[in-house]
């Protein structure tokens, strides 16, 4: 009887719909959602699918069917084969990136690459052939089989609607191994024109790895961080071969480094982060009215993220000029051409430059909020906003770029105040400056600014003259998620009225999709609010699952968690049906029933469930709704129960639980009068001398040979 459970092998595992690193071995990444657009699609009416962390594998969501489109997964080689006990995937994703599908020169579409960092050092990319997700994305199957596409699925692999299905199953993923046993917590594909086939991973040995795709090969180290990679963006401003070549990354070390991939060196080290840098982003500021395909023109922005709570914002200057002497030298920012001299010489051979950080308005009250570590920052696909969500919060706060001319006015307007301010301190003996209106900027946004200048101490100095960040970017609104937020993405696409969606990933393992609402034209300036349009929590337990039961002929499956129940059907692993555990007419979550236990009645019609109150529960499967309740059946939590079906000659069904009041009681199972759903009757009760944890019966139909087995908190069965 020694290891027999070498018999057994997963198969398959579901109910995860978002997963995020919270625990010393997964640790957590800003990339743990990315939407798989193809060029050849019109991927600006919604229909990109959304990649998501699912533990071991990747789930697809059809996010306005709120439908789960495919799942990307691999069969790990175990030594030994079929029966070593061990999991589908012993090893977790951490993180993800997704590569644009273009067409090439000659109309062919290439695959899609899905780029995975693990637990266990490895990186695995996935290829999807155009087909492939052709048939995910297509609304006109017959059947949802042909829609929920099971990728590497051991349970399927002989399905055949999956065509050539065991090529489709049996195929490996590209595994690059480069990071030893770190695990390896950011990969991001260079999606520059170009640079086709190009990957960078960080580990938390704090190795930069750049890979050849197409190749199947490494192409070099960087070395330079003592600490885990938190982040990574290729950078290339010139936007051809003639510019700058680079790659940014930030680490736990609190330093952020620039990297050029031509030297295989570093050239810029960014200093002045209090702290670990959490996260960072990079992208061309495309703001309205503005020509963003004017690369001259051009403003690049990164932004980092730190412990300390500071979004700090770096312009990024084009060193165009060293490799083409004949064109002069041309800053970002024309303000700063009235900087310093010195600033000016000494920064000659700087990529980038400080120019100050985000912050949201003072009347938001969010000061406490501010410093807290920053966990998450991404630039939207337009280039025209910027998302900032920092650890353990509920809020993401949006950002829009400012066009030129509003910079300028922006600009202008705060060193006018900055003089006034100046004037009256010099000629008002008691500081008394003039009352503001309601309509008036509020004067604390100078002092904000100030403040957190001066906070960055004698290594970040911005020139009073010289464009802020504050300047180029306005505070849009916030978007506020019913949970703590793990991550977000925004959608690749912008909304008719000109707004945007943003998709959170919360701690509850459920997604929020949120509208992001253009202001209109009364309310230039002012904040907006952020409309929740969707949730998918349908899929996914929001804890951790305290009973699971099966039917009687293995279709169906009932898994519990607090008080939400959940029906599977085991064959596809699609949610058959949702429920709260809560009293009819019940709106308060406070009143709902805390489950512990299940099971399906004989007829897999209906399921009784045993909750921490004491109650037993009646649910109906087909309409989810609860046709009995028994309350007080037991004066503490019920931990267990089990069905005892009946013997040859017997035509009644029983039901025994075991509870935290060291009784087990028995239960016979009738049908109402009224209606044909079932009901539960006592017959009896067993004292036992410590709590009843867990209750079975014996297999046997001999109802002289027909056991119960009793086991209590001390140990006694």
């Amino acid at each position: 009887m020694q290891h027999t459970y070498l018999r057994y092998e997963c198969a398959d595992a579901f109910s995860l719909t978002s997963s995020s690193g919270s625990t010393p071995s997964v640790p957590r990444s800003s990339s743990i959602l990315a939407f798989l657009k193809s060029s050849s699609r019109n991927d600006n009416n919604g229909n990109s699918p959304l990649l998501s962390l699912a533990g071991s594998q990747l789930i697809g969501y059809d996010l306005r069917r709120g439908e789960p489109l495919l799942k990307i997964g691999h069969r790990e080689v175990l030594s030994g084969g079929v029966g070593t006990g061990r999991a589908l995937n012993s090893s977790q994703v951490v993180c993800l990136d997704v590569s644009t599908c273009d067409s090439g020169t000659d109309g062919k579409e290439d695959d899609a690459k899905v780029a995975t960092g693990w637990v266990d050092g490895s990186v695995r990319v996935f290829s999807l052939e155009p087909k492939e997700m052709a048939r995910f994305t297509s609304f006109g199957g017959s059947d949802d089989a042909e829609r929920n596409g099971l990728v590497h699925s051991l349970i399927f692999g002989d399905n055949s609607f999956m065509g050539n299905s065991e090529e489709f199953a049996c195929k490996e993923p590209l595994v690059l191994n480069g990071h030893g046993s770190s695990p390896v917590q950011m990969v991001v594909f260079d999606k520059n024109i170009g640079s086709v086939g190009r990957l960078a991973s960080g580990g938390a040995d704090g190795v930069v790895i750049l890979w050849d795709v197409v190749a199947e090969t490494g192409l070099f180290r960087l070395l330079g961080h003592r600490g885990p990679v938190t982040g990574i963006t290729f950078l290339r401003p010139s936007g051809d071969d003639s510019g700058v070549d680079g790659l940014v990354t930030s680490g736990s070390d609190g330093l952020v480094k620039v990297w050029d991939l031509n030297g295989q060196c570093c050239v810029q080290t960014l200093t002045g982060h209090r702290g670990s840098v959490g996260c960072l982003d990079c992208s061309l500021l495309r703001p309205p009215g503005g020509d963003g395909e004017d690369r001259d023109r051009a403003k690049w922005r990164l932004v980092t993220g730190c412990a300390d709570g500071q979004v700090r914002v770096w312009s990024v200057e084009d060193l165009k000029l060293e490799t083409d002497p004949k064109n002069p030298q041309k800053d970002n920012d024309q303000s700063n051409e009235s900087a310093s001299e010195d600033n000016q010489d000494n920064d000659a051979d700087e990529v980038f430059r400080y120019i100050g950080s985000l912050q949201p308005p003072a009347s938001l009250n969010m000061t406490s909020s501010n410093n807290e570590e920053v966990a998450s920052i991404h630039f939207h696909p337009s280039g025209r906003y910027v998302g900032v969500c920092r650890a353990n919060d509920r809020v993401i706060e949006i950002y829009a770029a400012r066009s030129e001319v509003e910079v300028q006015k922006k600009r202008r307007r705060r060193l006018r105040r900055r003089r006034e301010k100046q004037n009256l301190a010099a000629t008002s003996e008691k500081g008394a400056t003039k009352k503001r209106g309601l309509l008036d900027d509020p004067e604390s946004e100078d002092e904000q600014d100030n403040a957190g200048d001066a906070k960055e101490g004698s290594f970040l100095e911005v020139s009073p003259e010289a464009v802020k960040a504050m300047d180029e970017f306005e505070f849009r609104g916030i978007v506020r998620a019913t949970h703590k937020i793990r991550g977000f993405a925004f959608a690749p696409f912008q909304e008719r009225g000109g707004g945007i969606r943003v998709v959170i990933a919360l701690a509850t393992n459920s997604l929020e999709v949120h509208s992001v609402p253009k202001p209109t034209k009364s309310a230039q300036g002012m904040p907006v609010t952020a409309d929740r349009v969707s949730t998918l929590d349908m899929y996914g337990h929001p804890t951790g699952i305290r009973s699971v039961a099966l039917s009687s002929e293995d279709s169906m499956a009932c898994t519990v968690s607090k008080s939400v129940v959940k029906i599977w059907n085991v064959n596809n692993r699609s949610c058959l049906r949702s429920l709260t555990a809560a009293p009819s007419g019940s709106k308060s979550s406070s009143a709902s029933y805390y489950c512990l236990c299940s099971a399906f009645l004989p007829g897999n019609t209906h399921v009784v469930l045993g909750t921490r109150e004491g109650h037993l529960i009646i649910i109906d499967v087909a309409s989810g709704d609860i046709v009995y309740t028994e309350e007080n059946a037991h004066d503490g939590a019920i931990w267990s129960m089990d069905i005892c079906h009946p013997s040859r000659g017997q035509e009644s069904m029983s039901l025994v639980t075991g509870s935290a009041d060291k009784l087990v009681k028995y239960w016979e199972i009738e049908k109402q009068d009224d209606s044909q759903h079932p009901l539960v009757v006592h017959t009896r009760s067993l004292q036992m001398s410590d709590d009843v944890m867990c209750v079975r019966f014996s297999h046997s139909t001999d109802p002289e040979k027909r056991l119960l087995f009793v086991a209590s908190l001390d140990s006694t069965i």
